[in-house]
């Protein structure tokens, strides 16, 4: 299941933060993404690269700018039912690094990131590599 691999600490922030709240609410929880929601319900995602190539190469204010003005819209979204092998086929060729993951009934909750992948499959190849060398003469 889905949600064995998903962060369930999900940050989020609402349509009409500003992106001056946003980046701020990113910096202060160490995060790169920000699931956009109104009432539980996944509108968007703004990351920080939205932040750098929608409003400050555009000169936008972020005091002034609304996240749901930059953020990206309708993003893929992964049912909490999904296994992993079926999720990773969701999201392969994509180029997104980050997927809300939600309920039946469209409700958040957790978020799938491809680096939490990469990361478990590092600590899985590492533990197998220790199997081998434990049983190499």
């Amino acid at each position: 299941m889905l949600l064995n691999f998903a962060r369930s600490d999900v940050v989020t922030v609402e349509p009409d933060a500003t992106v001056g709240e946003a980046a701020r609410r990113m910096a202060s929880r160490n995060v790169g993404c920000l699931v956009v929601t109104r009432e539980d319900i996944v509108v968007g995602v703004l990351t920080d690269r939205d932040i750098v190539t929608r409003v400050v190469c555009h000169r936008r204010d972020p005091a002034s700018t609304s996240v749901e003005e930059v953020m990206t819209e309708r993003p893929v979204t992964l049912l909490e039912d999904l296994g992993l092998f079926e999720a990773l086929e969701i999201v392969k060729g994509r180029a997104v690094r980050r997927f809300p993951v939600v309920s039946e009934d469209g409700r958040l909750v957790a978020i799938f990131t491809v680096d939490d992948v990469v990361s478990l499959l590092a600590t899985e190849l590492s533990a197998v590599a220790r199997i081998v060398d434990q049983a190499s003469p």
